[in-house]
This record gives C-alpha cells, sequence and structure tokens, in this order.
C-alpha cells in the first residue's frame, strides 16, 4: 500500500516560500492511500449517546480533521441533530435553559446579520479606494488628494456640462509637474508615471499575498467550491487571508491589470463568515454547520459584487454550494439583503446605485434581433472554451516549469506589459468597471462619450430617452477600431492574468470581453437598420426615424454570453444581468445568449473554468454534474488490490497499545476498520486514526497502568486476561459501529451515487459481514478519471 496520504510537511514549507503551481492551493504530489487511507471521522459513531459523552470527555480536537482532508458530512450532521435534542431535552429544565435554546436557534440569523454588514462594508471601502488609486495613476485633486477625479470636479464650481470631466481642481502629473498639460512631453511623462504606478500597485499586491497570506491570491472560488463540498484549507478562510485579501485586491485591480474584483469578494464575505462562526460554538464545532453559513456567505459576496442580491443567493445555490437546504436559502437571502442594503448606504459610486455600470434601457427590442443575439451565444461558448484551455495550459506550464518559482517577477512582467500596451488606447486605460459601463450605455442627448457621436438631424424634436436612429459619425467609426484592438487585447492579457499570485477576479474581464465584442455587433446592426431600413428583416419592425436597436443591451447580451461560457452558469447568471438592467423586459435575449453560450461551450467540454481550475490542482471534488456511465464494480476500485500488501487492520481484542503505536508511525492511514479477529475477518465497525492517537496519549497521562503492553479493546467486556498483564484500555467510545458498507458487487454508478450524495470519506466493501477493502473518495475519483482517459494521478488529496 502506498502511505503519504495522513500528513503534508510540504504544506508548510511552501506557504513560507509562497511558491505554488498556479494561484490556487498547490502542492508536491502526495501519493495515493490504499487500504484504510481515507478514512476521516466517522460516520455516526456509536449512534448518538455515544458520539456526545465521547466527546464531552477532555480530549483536545477530538471530532476535528486534518488539514487538507474532507469532511464526514454524516457524523457532521448526527453530531449536530445531538447537540439540538440535548439543548431541546434542557429547555424544559428552567426559564434559562430556554433562554439559551432561543439564542442558539436565533444565532444563525445573527452570523447572517453580521456577515452582511461586513461584507457590505469592505465592498464599500473597496470601491471607494479602486475610484481613488485607479485615477491617481492618471493624476491628483489638489484640492482634496483623496478625492477620485468624478469626485474632485463634482465640488467644483468652474466644470461647464460640455467639460464635465475638467475643472482647475484636478491636474494630470505632467501638468502638476511641469506647468505643461498638453504637448508630446507632457504625453511621454503621463504615459511614465502611469505604468510607474501600476507597477508600484502590483508590486505591493504581489509582495503582500508572498509574505502574509499566500492564500489571497487568485480568485478564491474554486477553493470556496472545494471546502464548501467539504474538504478542509486551514487558513484559507484566516483573519489574515481576509485582511491581505481586501487590502491587495485595492491595489491588484487599482493597478489597471485585466482582473476584477467581483470574484475575489465571494471569497472575502466567505471568510467574515468564517470570522463570525468562530464566535458561535455551534458552527466553531461543527463543520456541517459552518459550510451552511460559508454558502450564505458566498450569497452576500454577489449581492455586492453586483448589487443583485437574489443573482447572489441563486449564484451560491447554482455554481459554489454543495449542500444547500431550505433554512440556507432563507439566511442567504436575509444576508444577501444586508450585504445590499449596507452597499447602498455608503453609496461608493453617489450614483445610488450597488454598481457602477447599471443602466436602464427604453426601447423593445424585436424578434430579428435574436439571430444576433444568438450569434452573441455561440461568440461567448467559443470565447469560453479557448479561454478556458488556454488558461489551464498557462497555469500547468506555471505548475510544472521554473516559471512557477518566480511569481513576483511574473506579475511585474504582465503588469508592465498591460500598463505600456493599455495607455495608448483610452477604452484599454480607463477601469474595466468603466468600460463595461460605457459599453452598457444608450446614448442619450447628454452623452459625450465618442461612442455617441452621431450626425443629428437638426429638425430632430422627440424626447430625450426616444432618440431615432441616427448615422454614425467619425467618432463612432474611430471608436470602433479602437474597441476592436481593445477586444484582442482583452482576450490575450486576461489568458496570463488570470491564475497569478495576486487577487484576481474573472467576471469583469470575461464581460468586458463580450461587452465589446456585443457594441460593436449593435452598432453594425444599428447603421444597417439604418441604411436599409426597406429590407425585409427591417421593414416590419423598423421604420425611418424610429429608435429601432439599442447598442447597449447588444454589449449586455455580450457580456453575459462571455461570462456564462467561462463559468457555465445559466439560471443565476441571467438573474444577475437582469437586476442590472433593472428591466423584465430583456430576461429573453439574456436568456437565448446564455444558453446557446453553454450549449456551445459545453460541446467542447463539460467544465467550467473553476472546475477545471479544481482539477489542475487535484481537489478531491465530485461535482453533481458529472454523469458516471461505465459498467464496473466496487471490487474492481477497492484496495488492497492483486499483488498489494494485505489492508491494514485492528482486532477487537488482541491488539496491545505497542502494536497500535507502530501501525500508527508506519503509515499514514486516516483510520483503520476493526475486525473479530485477522482469521475471520469479520467487520465489527471504524476507527478514526486521530481519535485512536488523542485516546492513547490521553489514556497514558491520565490512566493509571497503561503501558505499552496494554491489551487495547474496543468490545463491550474486557477479554479475559492473565492476572499479570497490565491494565487493558477500552476504547469503545471511539469505534464507529455503523460504518458504511457495500457489497463487492455492488455497481460504481450506485457507489458514486453514494458518495456524491451522502459527502462519504470512504465506504467499506464486505461479503457475507467479511471485511474484502476500502474504497476512499479519492479511489473513487481517480477511478472516473481513469474511465475519461484523464491522468488519476492528477487526484492529490483525499
Amino acid at each position: 500500500m502506498e502511505a503519504g496520504e495522513g500528513k503534508t510537511p510540504l504544506y508548510q514549507a511552501n506557504v513560507a516560500r509562497g511558491v505554488f503551481g498556479s494561484c490556487s492551493v498547490l502542492f508536491d504530489n502526495v501519493s495515493s492511500l490504499s487500504g484504510v487511507s481515507s478514512a476521516t471521522p466517522t460516520e455516526e459513531m456509536n449512534g448518538a449517546g455515544n458520539l456526545m459523552d465521547f466527546l464531552d470527555e477532555p480530549f483536545p480536537d477530538v471530532g476535528t480533521y486534518e488539514d487538507f482532508h474532507t469532511i464526514d458530512w454524516l457524523r457532521e450532521k448526527s453530531r449536530d441533530t445531538d447537540r439540538h435534542r440535548k439543548i431541546t431535552s434542557k429547555s424544559k429544565e428552567s426559564i434559562w435553559e430556554l433562554i439559551k435554546s432561543l439564542l442558539d436557534a436565533w444565532s444563525g440569523w445573527v452570523v447572517m446579520l453580521l456577515i452582511g454588514l461586513l461584507s457590505g462594508t469592505l465592498a464599500g471601502v473597496i470601491d471607494l479606494a479602486v475610484d481613488w488609486m485607479t485615477d491617481l495613476k492618471e493624476g491628483v485633486c489638489l484640492s482634496a488628494f483623496w478625492y477620485s477625479h468624478e469626485q474632485c470636479c463634482w465640488t467644483s464650481n468652474e466644470t461647464t456640462f460640455d467639460d464635465r470631466d475638467k475643472c482647475p481642481q484636478w491636474q494630470k502629473w505632467a501638468e502638476l509637474m511641469t506647468g505643461h498639460a498638453e504637448g508630446a512631453g507632457a504625453y511621454v511623462l503621463n504615459y511614465f508615471l502611469y505604468i510607474l504606478w501600476a507597477l508600484l500597485f502590483s508590486f505591493l499586491a504581489v509582495s503582500l499575498v508572498r509574505v502574509f497570506a499566500p492564500y489571497a491570491c487568485g480568485s478564491g472560488i474554486p477553493e470556496i467550491k472545494t471546502i464548501l463540498s467539504g474538504f478542509i484549507i486551514r487558513g484559507y478562510l484566516g483573519k489574515w487571508t481576509l485582511l491581505i485579501k481586501t487590502v491587495t485586491l485595492v491595489l491588484a485591480v487599482s493597478s489597471g491589470l485585466s482582473l476584477g474584483k467581483e470574484g475575489p469578494l465571494v471569497h472575502v464575505a466567505c471568510c467574515c463568515g468564517n470570522l463570525f462562526c468562530s464566535l458561535f460554538s455551534k458552527y466553531s464545532k461543527n463543520e456541517g454547520k459552518r459550510r451552511e453559513v460559508l454558502s450564505a456567505a458566498a450569497a452576500a459576496g454577489v449581492s455586492v459584487a453586483f448589487g443583485a442580491p437574489i443573482g447572489g443567493v441563486l449564484f451560491s445555490l447554482e455554481e459554489v454550494s454543495y449542500y444547500f437546504p431550505l433554512k440556507t436559502l432563507w439566511r442567504s437571502f436575509f444576508a444577501a439583503l444586508v450585504a445590499a442594503f449596507t452597499l447602498r448606504s455608503i453609496n461608493p459610486f453617489g450614483n445610488s446605485r450597488l454598481v457602477l455600470f447599471y443602466v436602464e434601457y427604453h426601447t423593445p427590442w424585436y424578434m430579428a434581433e435574436l439571430v444576433p443575439f444568438i450569434l452573441l451565444g455561440v461568440f461567448g461558448g467559443l470565447w469560453g472554451t479557448l479561454f478556458i484551455r488556454a488558461n489551464i495550459a498557462w497555469c500547468r506550464r506555471r505548475k510544472t516549469t521554473q516559471l512557477g518559482k518566480y511569481p513576483v517577477l511574473e506579475v511585474i512582467a504582465i503588469t508592465g506589459i498591460t500598463a505600456v500596451l493599455a495607455y495608448p488606447n483610452p477604452y484599454t486605460r480607463r477601469s474595466t468597471s468603466e468600460l463595461i459601463s460605457e459599453l452598457f450605455n444608450d446614448c442619450g442627448a447628454l452623452e459625450s462619450s465618442q461612442l455617441c457621436d452621431y450626425i443629428n438631424n437638426p429638425n430632430m424634436s422627440r424626447p430625450v430617452d426616444d432618440i431615432p436612429d441616427r448615422p454614425a459619425g467619425p467618432g463612432v467609426y474611430n471608436a470602433l477600431w479602437q474597441l476592436a484592438l481593445a477586444l484582442v487585447f482583452k482576450i490575450v492579457i486576461t489568458i496570463f492574468t488570470f491564475g497569478m499570485k495576486i487577487p484576481s477576479g474573472l467576471f469583469i474581464p470575461s464581460m468586458a470581453v463580450g461587452a465589446i465584442a456585443g457594441r460593436i455587433v449593435g452598432i453594425a446592426v444599428e447603421q444597417m437598420a439604418y441604411h436599409h431600413h426597406d429590407w425585409i428583416i427591417f421593414k416590419n419592425w423598423c421604420r425611418p426615424g424610429a429608435d429601432c436597436v439599442t447598442p447597449g443591451l447588444y454589449a449586455m447580451v455580450g457580456a453575459a454570453a462571455c461570462l456564462g461560457g467561462v463559468t457555465r452558469m445559466t439560471v443565476s447568471l441571467v438573474v444577475i444581468m437582469f437586476e442590472l438592467t433593472g428591466g423584465l423586459e430583456y430576461i429573453v435575449p439574456l436568456m437565448a445568449a446564455a444558453v446557446t453560450s453553454k450549449w456551445v461551450a459545453d460541446a467542447f467540454g463539460k467544465e467550467g473554468i473553476y472546475e477545471s481550475h479544481i482539477q489542475l490542482n487535484g481537489y478531491p471534488y465530485l461535482d453533481v454534474r458529472d454523469e458516471f456511465t461505465h459498467r464496473t464494480l466496487a471490487t474492481d476500485v477497492m484496495r488492497p488490490r492483486r499483488n498489494d500488501p494485505p489492508l491494514a487492520v485492528l482486532t477487537q481484542d488482541t491488539t496491545t497499545v505497542e502494536d497500535v503505536e507502530t501501525l500508527i508511525k508506519d503509515t499514514d492511514y486516516n483510520g483503520f476498520p476493526v475486525v473479530v479477529s485477522r482469521e475471520s475477518e469479520r467487520l465489527i465497525g471504524f476507527v478514526q486514526r486521530r481519535d485512536l492517537t488523542l485516546a492513547i496519549k490521553n489514556a497514558r497521562q491520565k490512566q493509571d497502568g497503561v503501558v505499552s503492553s496494554s491489551v487495547v479493546y474496543f468490545t463491550e467486556d474486557a477479554p479475559q486476561l492473565p492476572a499479570s498483564n497490565p491494565q487493558p484500555l477500552k476504547l469503545r467510545r471511539i469505534l464507529n459501529l455503523s460504518p458504511f458498507t457495500v457489497t463487492d458487487h455492488t455497481p460504481m454508478e450506485t457507489v458514486v451515487d453514494i458518495f456524491r450524495k451522502l459527502g462519504l470519506r470512504q465506504c467499506l466493501v464486505t461479503r457475507s459481514g467479511r471485511l474484502l477493502g476500502i474504497i476512499t473518495k479519492k479511489d473513487v475519483l481517480r477511478h472516473m478519471a481513469q474511465m475519461m482517459n484523464q491522468d488519476p494521478e492528477s487526484i492529490m488529496f483525499n
């Protein structure tokens, strides 16, 4: 049998060096578990009574889990049921106990309230800081240096409507240093300082992440999905990670890199959830209950990221959560509501909206427009496939070559390239959120953007919100060329940016790619409708002088299509986009684009970007959407296999303390089956390695007469021993008498379903009560990978 699963000595060293294969948590290969490799906590221990009795004893860390191991959902559920039963029975004894039971019942809502308040506040602070630091790369406000460009000119009395972005209080760096605002010298100086600020911000971000919190890098959503499925990654949701991720997220977004803050905000919200879980023993001592809170926190994170509370709840349900009971749905809704309300109170954008790119359209869409909408969906699916394959190939190269050893250099190089190429193009120079906001906007009479440089009819007299289609002016054609270059730039640079050792979200860059493509298509359709309104496709719905086509709507549909192609979201994506526009009328175009995008992307591969990164990092994630259709049996997958050493087991009443300690020392397995005897191999139960170690250590310290030659027994009554023998040690309380078992002829399709739906760590394989072997979660995942012609050794953790 192979060893190496129980401990991860490389973890501390790798964290100290800050060198990971991709931004996710990566370590050197941890070899497979065989035999008894996977048993972390037991499913139900001895039943409710024994479990609670055992946990009430003064054993430190009993019932907890090792780092990089999976929790046992059945055991956690059983523990919570026992705790609730105990509180309910005590509540009838006195008024004080009744009050305590009520406080326990309300603790979940209190945690949700705290999560919503903190995550909303942090999101508001991040938005304000990003706004200021992004503008700091170009200039400074002389009246108050902490004002962004827009805030600076708001407060000015000398701002004119035509030049609303220009005011004497705001000066670019060249003007401040040399006194000249125009000319080649000023342009070069502004260019140089823009690059310098970008490099400074990115260097600070990667340095802080590497030194203080290696887990603060990346989007965080792949790891959140894995944690919510039951995996333990200690420190990933810790206080230091929360602090560093918040600070470095501001720095990374402000540096101008092609990344967003929306994905990392989910990680930040989950860190808030984990922080408040530690205040209540109900959640801090039960990993299953903790994950219910984290599911709700993920909803709050999306709520403040997009200003979409309902979309946040659906995102948590559809995309990240593994176990989502109805109670969690209600609490997720409450947390998302409080978070959105808190962010709205802060009003970071000054427009009384939760996001920068909130828009409202006033023109209906027409059936003929479904064709370009579906074509945008096809583009989104193709872009999603291209991005996932290219990004995973680059991350794998980073992981397996010398590139991964120089994370700071990589970030500096990508930032330098991004800044040098982005500055000359006004659509890539500005922040990606501002770009999306401009692309989404409808061209009203008050817009001064190049995209709204249409040739107006002097005789036009219509309401502001119903401006007819007009011929494009030179500004629009100039903007189209710049947008085409921006599209190519964003497509390429995002592939290399996502996965670096800084906080980096993917929602905004993906939406930007789709919004650029959509706006280009929208303008093309608009001009076709204007110049060829007598064509049969336009004749029925686009009369001359009518406002037929809204290019901003095409940008929004394109953004939804590209985001769906990368993440494979559908329902939550449409609801998020609907909440952004505030109009039910555009649900059908968004649905058409999202579904088309998913169909096209799924034709090339079922995994979205987050599932692909989970696979890349070897996390033990059993996706509920994966189908297993192969006709293999449990006996084909169980360990030990032919030519393997026999299964490591304990006997019920003949093993000594020394035998147990030797077995623990010589193996790294996480648990051991207990049998009647080695000859009969009749299964009695299963004991967890961690509980076994703690119990023996505690007995040696507190129980007289326990020595190496003492017999360990798991039966109710002590075995008959000679009087000269030392005192035996009874460990029945830590024995799980009801481990989950299957027969050797159980189809693997059924076994996979059992692991997926019950959240098992392992199940034992028997025939007529006789122990044959064990199947771990890692064995299941490796078998599934093998059946799909993938590398089974890529599954590194159990």
